[in-house]
């Protein structure tokens, strides 16, 4: 359940993973329980991230809105860098539809994290 994939969340974060990305879980059912996972290990939310991963694709599947995935930054002070968490939805769309949207978004994410300058 939700201690599972928190520990394992948190286990990436402190060996050093600077993207975390989970698959699945983030329904309705009481199975799905990685939103529950992930909220506390979560630092600063992105919740734009989270939002745009829904919207993409609920034209095409009006039930990706009840995707409760979350989108933040671990920072555990003394055990590693910031690490970006996202959490997706378990079917192979919404995981292709996801990469796709993380894609462009994690160099200058990583980059932010690192304590990198913002572009002019």
């Amino acid at each position: 359940g939700a201690t599972v994939v928190r520990d394992a969340i948190a286990h990436a974060a402190d060996a050093g993973a600077q993207l975390i990305v989970t698959l699945g879980g983030t329904g309705l059912s009481p199975r799905d329980e990685t939103p529950e996972a992930t909220w506390p290990l979560i630092t600063r939310e992105l919740p734009g991230i989270a939002e745009a991963l829904r919207a993409t694709a609920r034209d095409r599947v009006p039930t990706a809105v009840l995707s409760r995935g979350l989108a933040g930054i671990i920072d555990r002070p003394g055990r590693g860098a910031p690490s970006l968490v996202v959490n997706l939805a378990g079917s192979p769309g919404a995981a292709r539809d996801g990469v796709a949207l993380l894609a462009p978004l994690i160099p200058h994410i990583l980059d932010q994290l690192r304590g990198g300058d913002h572009p002019s």
